[in-house]
């Protein structure tokens, strides 16, 4: 995709910042000591962190604010949909996995998707924190970023929540399910 397609309009922008900002109030214990004009400034300033925040709402993500990391001054964006985002589920893990698929093909997979959305897997530990701020997955499952040995051998993470627990589990990288998707993670 050219790099011209991935600049939101004016109006899109503002129509985008309002929605993270109602999002934001309405979640407030999502990101405790934080302030929404910090945060806006900073996605004003950066355009392609708008568009990739556009493409997880696009996609049924609900993004919203998690965290502040000191150490690199960015604020993560994590989806926050009650369940697996909508428009990213029925997908294989990752590129090696969907051409190692002789039939009945997804139409994509989660590593690829991710990357052309500007956003990265969360991994295994930033699952379990967003699910430390309520109750996610309880009917999906989420792709996760799999360690290298482990896809090495064919296999792929992922995760969700059921009987009030958090379950990360494994599965064949080619597998796909109707409720299995991807979570994402933005740092801007």
């Amino acid at each position: 995709m050219p790099t011209a397609k991935k600049v939101l309009s004016a109006a899109q922008q503002e129509t985008l910042l309002q929605t993270l900002k109602a999002r934001f109030e309405k979640h407030m214990q999502r990101h405790k000591g934080l302030d929404w004009a910090k945060i806006a400034t900073r996605l004003t300033a950066d355009k392609a962190k708008l568009w990739s925040l556009q493409e997880m709402e696009n996609t049924g993500g609900e993004p919203d604010v998690v965290g502040y990391d000191k150490k690199t001054g960015e604020y993560l964006f994590y989806d926050c949909s009650p369940e697996t985002p909508q428009g990213r589920r029925s997908i294989c893990y990752d590129q090696e996995a969907l051409d190692a698929r002789k039939e009945n093909k997804p139409a994509g997979n989660a590593v690829s998707m991710a990357a052309a959305m500007g956003v990265d897997l969360l991994t295994e530990e930033e699952y379990r924190s967003l699910q430390q701020l309520g109750a996610f997955d309880q009917k999906t499952s989420s792709w996760i970023k799999t360690p290298a040995e482990v896809r090495k051998l064919g296999g792929a993470e992922f995760g969700d929540r059921r009987y009030n627990r958090v379950f990360i589990y494994h599965n064949g990288a080619d597998s796909y399910y109707a409720a299995r998707g991807f979570r994402g993670v933005l740092k801007v």
